[in-house]
C-alpha cells in the first residue's frame, strides 16, 4: 500500500506538506501532556464514560491538571455528563477546550453540535459508506487533538468509543500512552466481551500498564450501609487472574451518581462522603500510582495535616 510520500504529483494540493504540519501541531499539542491514559472496553454498557467523568474530576480534586478528550463521535456523551458550556472559545492559538466546575478541560465533537444533534457524515454517494466512515472518525479524533489548545495537563483521559479496535486507532494518533483503563460490569457476558479487548490491547501496548475498574459492582443501602450484590458473582475475579493487569478498585451501583452525572452535575462535588465516591477517589489514587504520578497535596489533605497533633 503507497502512503502519502509516495505520490508523485498530488496537483499543487501539497498532500504531503498538509499531513507533515498536522503531524508537528499534533506532536506540539501533546507535549503539554504529561500522561496520556486510553479509557476502553469493549462491551458497551458498561458505565464507560460515567466512569471517565467521574474518574477525571477526582483526579482533579487530588490536584491533578486534568483533561478529557471524548473520542466517541457518534455517541458522544462527556459533555452532557460534565455540563460544560457548548461554545467553545476560538483564538489564534486554536480551540480552547470547555472547563468543568471542577477544572477539568472536556473537547469533544458534542460541543460544536446542538444538544441531542447526531453527527452526520457526507459521502459522494450512500452505498459502500461504511468503507471510508471509519477513516473519517479517525481523522476527527485527530483533529480534536491538533486543533485543542490544551492547557499545561497532568493527565488527559481519552474516552473511547466501544469495540475491540478503538484503542490501535488511538495509539496511530499518540506518541505515547501512559497506560489503558478496562471499564467492566461484573457480569459473565461483559467479561466475555472484554476479555477480547484485554487481549487485543495487550499486542498493541508491548508493555504498557493496564488497569480494571469493575463498575456496578454492588450496592450500598443508603440507611443500613448493607451490601447487596448485583450479579450472583464477580466474573471480573478471572481478568485479573488470567492478565497482568492492575485492580484498580470497584464502583458500587450509586442512584444519586447516575442522576447526577446525567444532570451534568459534579457527583463528587455533591455526594463526597457516598461508598462510590470514596471508591472513585481511591481509584484516581491507585491510576496515580500506576502511570508514577506523585500527587500533589490539596488544600483538605493540607489543612488536615495542620491539624493532626
Amino acid at each position: 500500500m503507497k502512503t502519502y510520500h509516495d505520490i508523485v504529483s498530488d496537483g499543487g494540493s501539497n498532500v504531503v506538506g498538509q499531513v507533515k504540519d498536522h503531524e508537528s501541531r499534533l506532536k506540539q499539542r501533546l507535549s503539554r501532556v504529561e500522561h496520556v491514559v486510553a479509557i476502553m472496553s469493549g462491551k458497551g454498557g458498561v458505565g464507560k464514560s460515567s466512569v471517565t467523568v467521574n474518574l477525571a474530576s477526582a483526579l482533579a480534586r487530588l490536584g491533578l491538571r486534568t483533561g478529557i478528550l471524548d473520542a466517541d463521535i457518534n455517541g458522544a456523551s462527556a459533555v452532557q455528563m460534565t455540563g460544560v458550556d457548548r461554545q467553545p472559545l476560538r483564538s489564534d492559538e486554536g480551540i480552547h477546550p470547555a472547563v468543568t466546575v471542577d477544572g477539568v478541560e472536556v473537547m469533544s465533537i458534542d460541543l460544536f453540535l446542538e444538544t441531542g444533534t447526531p453527527v452526520e457524515w457526507n459521502a459522494m454517494a450512500d452505498h459502500s459508506a461504511f468503507t471510508w466512515r471509519g477513516m473519517v472518525e479517525v481523522a476527527a479524533v485527530r483533529e480534536m487533538l491538533a486543533d485543542t489548545a490544551w492547557s499545561p495537563l497532568d493527565i488527559l483521559l481519552v474516552d473511547l468509543p466501544p469495540g475491540t479496535d478503538k484503542l490501535p486507532n488511538l495509539l496511530d494518533l499518540v506518541p505515547r500512552l501512559s497506560a489503558a483503563v478496562v471499564v467492566t460490569v461484573p457480569s459473565r457476558a461483559s467479561t466475555y466481551v472484554v476479555r477480547k479487548s484485554i487481549l487485543l490491547a495487550q499486542r498493541h501496548l508491548k508493555g504498557t500498564p493496564m488497569g480494571l475498574v469493575e463498575n456496578m459492582s454492588e450496592f450500598v443501602c443508603d440507611d443500613c450501609g448493607h451490601v447487596h450484590r448485583l450479579f450472583p458473582e464477580s466474573a471480573s475475579h478471572d481478568l485479573r487472574t488470567e492478565f497482568e493487569i492492575t485492580d484498580l478498585g470497584r464502583i458500587p451501583f450509586d442512584p444519586s451518581l447516575a442522576e447526577l452525572t446525567d444532570d451534568g452535575e459534579s457527583f463528587l462535588g455533591h455526594r463526597p462522603d457516598h461508598p462510590a465516591a470514596q471508591s472513585i477517589m481511591d481509584i484516581a489514587g491507585s491510576l496515580c500510582y500506576l502511570v508514577g504520578i506523585h500527587q500533589p497535596v490539596t488544600e483538605t489533605t493540607a489543612e488536615t495535616a495542620e491539624d493532626t497533633p
